[in-house]
């Protein structure tokens, strides 16, 4: 029962769906990568080489374009994640950090609230 419990926690906590969600935008993602290499950076190729289809491109067995394509799409998938996930996140990380490690010198204001309540009531006490 233990191990069924566990398992139910882990769906419920969230991860196995946000693992999905980011599944499905990986998968959207790399059919777009996959339009932009087939439809418009290999026939940009063509026109530069005079027309050549560059994913057709074999030697022997081995279709050498098929794989270039392939190549072009993980730079491109991975400069992406770099540029717009990974970067901005570096960024962030350092931000926080930089606050944490540096917190501004003045209280905020309810701090200052509290304070002034302790200073008046001590003030009270020496009254007495």
């Amino acid at each position: 029962m233990g191990i069924i419990k566990d398992f139910k926690d882990f769906i419920i906590r969230g991860n196995i769906i946000d693992l999905a969600v980011g599944v499905v935008i990986g998968i959207a993602f790399n059919q777009v990568v996959n339009s932009l290499v087939n439809d418009i950076i290999n026939p940009l190729i063509s026109l530069f080489t005079g027309g050549i289809d560059f994913s057709a491109f074999k030697v022997g067995p081995f279709y050498i374009g098929k794989f270039l394509n392939s190549v072009i799409s993980f730079l491109i998938v991975s400069a992406s994640i770099y540029f717009f996930i990974v970067l901005p996140l570096n960024k962030l990380n350092k931000l926080k950090n930089k606050n944490e490690q540096n917190p501004s010198s003045e209280p905020p204001e309810d701090v200052k609230l509290l304070r002034e309540i302790l200073e008046v009531l001590k003030s009270q006490n020496q009254n007495k």
